[in-house]
C-alpha cells in the first residue's frame, strides 16, 4: 500500500476513534515468526477445504470445486463469488438442524482451514478487497472458530461442541454489511452466553471505516488476555480480558454470503491476496 492510501485510512480511522487507540501498533513483528502462509498460486487442499452448510438463513448455496467460479483462484489471489445463475437450482446444504435449504437461485464459495492448518492463538491475517461493496444483502468474511465445532464437515471425534462454547468459539476479524452502507466493515468477538446457540453478537464489537475496495490487512491477534484487531498494523479495536476466553486451536474461514432476499443481478467478489497465521518467538 502507497503512503498516500496509508494516510487515508488512519484520516478514516480517526474520524471513528479518539487518538488514544493508535498510541499502540499491533506486536512488534521482530518477534513474529510465520508459521502458515498461502498466497493462492493455486487451491492448496493442504491448507482449506470447501465447506457447505446453512446458516443464518442465508439465502445462498454454497457450492464444491469452484462450480460456476465461486473460489476461482487466478493470477496469485483468490476470489470468493455469490453469482446470480438465473434459475432457481436443488441446494443440498443442510443446516446444524439437518434441515435442507430451499431451492435458490443464488450460489456462492465458502472455504476453511478446518483439520488442515489450526493454531492456538498467535495472529491471523488476511489481505484482501471487496469489489462493488456496499450493495445490499451483501455479507462477505474473514473469521475464526475453535477447533471443536460440531457443524459440517465433522472428521474428528472431538468435533462435538456447540457454537459458541469453549471450543467452538467465535473470533469476527472482517465483516462488511452491505445494507449499512459501502466502505465499513465490523470486527470482534461473539461473547458466548453459556448455552448452545446462545451468543452476543453485539457487545464486544465496533464498526470501523475504510475503503474496502483497496487492498488491506485484516488481523487479530492475542496480546496477554486481551484480543486487538487491526488494519494494516494499526489497532481499530481491543476486547479486552477475552484472549483468555478462547484457549483453544482455532481454524480460519472466508466465505461470502447473501444475508437477505434483496434482489442482485451478476456477480459480487471479495478477493484474497494471501492469508497468513504467525506466533510470538
Amino acid at each position: 500500500m502507497n503512503f498516500t492510501s496509508s494516510i487515508s485510512i488512519i484520516v478514516l480511522l480517526l474520524s471513528v476513534y479518539p487518538t488514544s487507540v493508535f498510541s499502540q501498533q499491533a506486536g512488534d513483528d521482530a518477534n513474529w515468526k510465520t508459521d502458515f502462509f498461502d498466497d493462492f498460486n493455486d487451491f492448496n487442499t493442504d491448507n482449506w477445504q470447501d465447506q457447505m452448510l446453512w446458516v443464518n438463513n442465508e439465502f445462498q448455496c454454497y457450492v464444491p470445486d469452484n462450480q460456476f467460479g465461486t473460489r476461482e483462484v487466478s493470477d496469485g489471489t483468490l476470489k470468493l463469488k455469490v453469482i446470480n445463475i438465473g434459475e432457481e437450482r436443488d441446494c443440498d446444504n443442510l443446516d446444524k438442524h439437518g434441515k435442507k435449504h430451499p431451492d435458490t437461485r443464488y450460489i456462492a464459495g465458502r472455504i476453511t482451514s478446518k483439520n488442515r492448518q489450526e493454531f492456538i492463538q498467535g495472529r491471523w491475517t488476511a489481505r484482501l478487497r471487496v469489489q462493488g461493496n456496499g450493495a445490499a444483502s451483501m455479507f462477505p468474511a474473514w473469521w475464526l472458530l475453535g477447533a471443536q465445532n460440531n457443524e459440517p464437515p465433522v472428521q474428528e471425534d472431538d468435533e462435538n461442541v456447540c457454537w459458541p462454547l469453549t471450543g467452538s468459539g467465535e473470533i469476527d476479524i472482517f465483516e462488511h454489511h452491505g445494507d449499512h452502507g459501502p466502505d465499513q466493515f465490523t470486527t470482534g468477538v461473539i461473547k458466548s452466553l453459556g448455552e448452545c446457540d446462545r451468543g452476543d453478537w453485539k457487545s464486544m464489537r465496533v464498526d470501523v471505516k475504510v475503503g474496502l475496495s483497496e487492498y488491506h490487512e485484516y488481523s487479530v491477534e492475542w496480546a496477554g488476555s486481551d484480543l486487538i484487531f487491526s488494519v494494516d498494523g494499526v489497532e481499530v479495536h481491543r476486547n479486552a480480558n477475552e484472549g483468555d476466553t478462547y484457549p483453544e486451536p482455532m481454524f480460519a474461514i472466508l466465505n461470502f454470503a447473501k444475508i437477505t432476499d434483496t434482489p442482485m443481478s451478476g456477480e459480487w467478489v471479495m478477493e484474497v491476496d494471501w492469508v497468513k497465521h504467525e506466533y510470538m518467538q
